[in-house]
Order: structure tokens, then C-alpha cells, then sequence
């Protein structure tokens, strides 16, 4: 049994399925997962999914796609959002350099404005970060005041080089579907870097669909297929990694109470 710690039912491909996906979670082998939000409308629905589903989490946040649109009065309806007993992180958040949806020094301040933010809710982030690694290690380090509740680099496309680094601010480590692809070497010497109390799984569905099933759409289901690959590459028993990545799960998101 599994916790998919990153998932998007909210997104608008998956949200008309969660029900039938929900209620699968069992027979799928998963205890829970983790409802991310990408913006406000997102965030709000990730909530009300949370709160429909006891299996759900819900993490709020603005990602670096969309920072542009970013209101100061945003800040206080994320706020609001917060109180609710099954937002459990801050996220997803950080800065993208790939597509640059939004510039640069927006998604800059809207990151670190978020980081203060979720040390006031007394919350973990869980970050976003694509082609800007070094950026993302200096404004942890600008803010390490700051890092209080926990940091998740979600999806973690970094070398086994920068795991080192972000070591020094106590971060959690995520792998999705990349790491049954076929080019995939330099995530699986990233994944072999990463100290087991600091491994997390996820799906990131709808998107990062692994092997065998890429180009369909993902599914909280497929993070077995994740797992299976794991255990494959770090010559571990497949149950005790499942088991030490729920560990490091609800250790990281203290809110989630998994009945």
C-alpha cells in the first residue's frame, strides 16, 4: 500500500473520473493522496474534493506557470483555504524556466512571498522547479528562516549533484513516471542519490503517464508501476519501500490522518 503524494484530480481531464478513481484506491493499492492545486480555482477545488473524499489531501498554491496572475488578495483566500483540516502543504510553487509562462521576477516574488506564507500556516511546500535549480537553491537559502514545516521538490528533475545541495535545507524528494522512461538514467542516478528517509512517490496525473502506458492519460493506479521501478533500481523489497515512502510521507505532511 501506497500514498500518491502529488496528483491533480482536480484537473479538468481527471475531475469528471474522480469519483470511480476514488473509490478504487483500495483495489489499487493506494491508502491516499495528495490533491494539488496549481492556482486559486484549482486550489478551492482540491479542497472541496478533499473534503468529499476521506482519502484526499488537498495542498493549495499558485504555480510558476500562472504567478503573473497572482493577487495580493489571493494570499488571504489561500489563507482562508488553509484552515480547512485537509490542505496539509503549500503547492505546487516555484519557478519554471522552461515555458515561461510568467516572468521571471513575478514567479521570483510570488514564490518567496509563498514560502513566508507557509511558514505563517505552519505548512511544508512543495515545489514545482523546472531548468531553475540554482535560482530555486538561492531563494531557499535567502528565506531558510523561513523553512520551518518541510520542502518537497516535487517530480525531481535535478542531477545527483544538486540532491547534495538541497540536503543542506532537509528537503524530500519526489519521483513520478520519469523514471520508467526510456531516457531515463539521469533521474534514476538522482533517485539512487536520495537518502531513503527523504523518498517520495508520485503520479502527477494526469500528466507523466509511465511505461507501459505513456501517451494515455495517468491515474493515481499507476504509481505501482513507479514503485515497481524503484524497488528495481535501488535493489529494495518493493513492500518495505512502499511502507518507508508512507513513513516519510505523513512525516513530511503532519496534517494528514490517515484512518
Amino acid at each position: 500500500m501506497i500514498i500518491d503524494s502529488h496528483c491533480h484530480l482536480n484537473d479538468s481531464d481527471l475531475a469528471p473520473f474522480a469519483d470511480n478513481i476514488v473509490c478504487d484506491f483500495a483495489n489499487d493499492g493506494l491508502i491516499a493522496a495528495i490533491n494539488v492545486g496549481f492556482d486559486i480555482p484549482s486550489s478551492k477545488l482540491a479542497v472541496e474534493q478533499a473534503n468529499k473524499y476521506n482519502n484526499v489531501f488537498a495542498a493549495i498554491g499558485m504555480h510558476p506557470h500562472d504567478s503573473r496572475l497572482m493577487a495580493d488578495s489571493d494570499y488571504d483566500l489561500l489563507r482562508d483555504l488553509a484552515k480547512n483540516e485537509k490542505v496539509v502543504a503549500i503547492g505546487e510553487i516555484g519557478l519554471d524556466y522552461h515555458y515561461n509562462l510568467s516572468p521571471r521576477d513575478i514567479q521570483r516574488d510570488v514564490f518567496e512571498k509563498q514560502i513566508i506564507l507557509a511558514d505563517e500556516l505552519k505548512l511544508p511546500i512543495i515545489l514545482h522547479v523546472r531548468e531553475a535549480y540554482e535560482d530555486t537553491r538561492e531563494i531557499l537559502e535567502n528565506n531558510k528562516q523561513y523553512l520551518n514545516n518541510g520542502v518537497l521538490l516535487h517530480c525531481y528533475s535535478g542531477s545527483a549533484e544538486m540532491v547534495k545541495v538541497f540536503d543542506k535545507y532537509d528537503c524530500y524528494y519526489a519521483f513520478g513516471g520519469a523514471i520508467t522512461f526510456k531516457n531515463a538514467k539521469h533521474n534514476l542516478e538522482s533517485l539512487k542519490a536520495v537518502r531513503t528517509d527523504r523518498l517520495l512517490f508520485e503520479t502527477d496525473c494526469p500528466y507523466m503517464t509511465p511505461v507501459p502506458f505513456r501517451g494515455q492519460m495517468n491515474e493515481p493506479k499507476y504509481i505501482n508501476l513507479v514503485l515497481d521501478k524503484a524497488s528495481e533500481i535501488l535493489e529494495m523489497d518493493r513492500d518495505e519501500l512502499a511502507k518507508i515512502s508512507v513513513n516519510n510521507t505523513l512525516s513530511l505532511f503532519k496534517k494528514m490522518h490517515i484512518n
